[in-house]
């Protein structure tokens, strides 16, 4: 009898273990960043909170550094339901949403009280139904940057006739013809490709945030970095609307309360690394020059114009996105 009552224990376990197992719904999760970037590690807490908060109903998984799905299929493979959740970088919606770039607007969103308060505001709430006709339904917003850096190698790109005839990696089309303005060239290139891109001359120079600067080891095949808050930029994380439909109440609420409190580690994590980067850089043995309000203000009066020009001064949606930001 003690046998038997043995195996009866042990399948009740193994049952046990099975239906627990089975419980657990999967949520393969793509980002692009490299692990070193200090919001792949928010992600990474992101992702850890949402599984605590669900009590184990969600099974975050992370994939780091395009190791799932590249850059410029994660919006796609979410909304067709090929993986349940993505990260993206805001200007990597394009033409498919261009009201995602308003805060690639030259020189205009460098408050960080903007960014605490912005995943409570009619404007993330906007922009929330508008990705959810897109075919995604965003669950969180991390804040990246208010801290760019122009690299080069030769000479620092400070004043407006140094970019003349640059080729340099563009972000969106507005602030494309922002640069172009300048008298660059833009290319188009994910982040994970700037660096070869650099390296080999495809390229002369980039922009980035300082923070990914420092992550990407672009001193490695830059030697000038202009620190200038010429543009804000975010991650947001996404998941498929039916695969959410699907989720119980719990798991729902793990994921609005683990995203609201991400996008406050977000701003704290990029105040930090903002703060850090350029003595990070100059560590590395490379230049590194702080513009000037006077010098940002030369850049800005060439490129704020072109950019709202291209932006779309009469499109009702970035109007009305513009009118909500300036209440947060």
């Amino acid at each position: 009898m003690k046998k038997l009552g043995s195996i009866i224990a042990g399948v009740a376990l193994a049952l046990a273990a099975s239906t627990a197992a089975h419980a657990a719904t999967a949520m393969r999760c793509s980002h692009q960043l490299p692990p070193g970037h200090h919001i792949s590690k928010v992600v990474d807490r992101w992702a850890a909170e949402v599984e605590a908060e669900s009590e184990g109903e969600l099974d975050v998984q992370v994939f780091g550094a395009d190791s799932l799905v590249g850059a410029k299929e994660n919006i796609v493979a979410v909304a067709k339901g090929d993986i349940e959740c993505a990260f993206s970088l805001n200007f990597q919606w394009g033409k498919t949403l261009p009201i995602m770039n308003v805060t690639v607007a030259p020189f205009a969103f460098g408050d960080l009280e903007i960014w605490r308060k912005w995943p409570e505001s009619e404007a993330a709430a906007f922009l929330s139904e508008k990705l959810l006709e897109k075919g995604v339904r965003n669950v969180v917003w991390m804040f990246q940057t208010n801290t760019s850096v122009f690299t080069s190698k030769g000479k620092a790109l400070i004043k407006p006739e140094d970019f003349q005839g640059i080729k340099m990696r563009g972000l969106t089309p507005p602030f494309d013809a922002a640069l172009e303005a300048l008298g660059v060239t833009p290319s188009s290139l994910p982040g994970s490709e700037v660096y070869q891109a650099l390296a080999t001359g495809v390229i002369d120079a980039g922009i980035t945030d300082v923070a990914a600067a420092v992550s990407r080891k672009y001193f490695e095949v830059q030697d000038h970095f202009t620190v200038v808050p010429v543009l804000s930029a975010y991650l947001h994380g996404y998941v498929n609307p039916s695969w959410y439909d699907g989720l119980s109440d719990k798991a729902k609420a793990a994921l609005d309360g683990a995203g609201k409190k991400a996008a406050q580690w977000a701003v704290e994590a990029s105040a930090e690394a903002g703060a850090a980067g350029p003595e990070q850089l100059r560590e590395k043995g490379v230049e590194v020059h702080v513009a000037t309000p006077e010098e940002n203000k030369a850049l800005a009066d060439i490129m704020r114009p072109a950019f709202d020009k291209a932006f779309g001064e009469a499109d009702p949606d970035s109007q009305k996105l513009i009118d909500l930001i300036g209440k947060i």
